[in-house]
């Protein structure tokens, strides 16, 4: 499957910020990724687990600054890693203080 009927594929509300057209698997695959796994739907994981595989998805998600916990857990539990070897899991945002303290 070409970059290309792959993207065309996916659930429209993913790309809704950026031109879909413009996009390629390979060029810029932590971000397909990463919306697919927050925002996608199971066949839109089942797309990227198909073109990606497992082991590419996993590599470019423990690259990532930001993901969602509910991600983190599903990606930890199918792919038997820690949530240690994921970047995501040691810059978690601060708590911001309250406005009045």
């Amino acid at each position: 499957m070409s970059s290309k009927e792959c993207i065309n594929k996916f659930s429209k509300n993913l790309f809704w910020d950026v031109d879909a057209s413009q996009l390629q698997m390979n060029a810029h695959a932590a971000y397909i990724i990463q919306r697919v796994m927050e925002y996608g739907q199971m066949d839109d994981w089942r797309l990227i687990n198909r073109y990606y595989g497992l082991d590419k998805i996993v590599q470019e998600c423990q690259q990532l600054r930001t993901l969602d916990p509910v991600c983190l857990s599903f990606l930890c539990t199918i792919s038997h890693t820690k949530p240690e070897q994921y970047r995501c899991y040691h810059f978690r945002q601060s708590t911001p203080t309250p406005w009045n303290s």
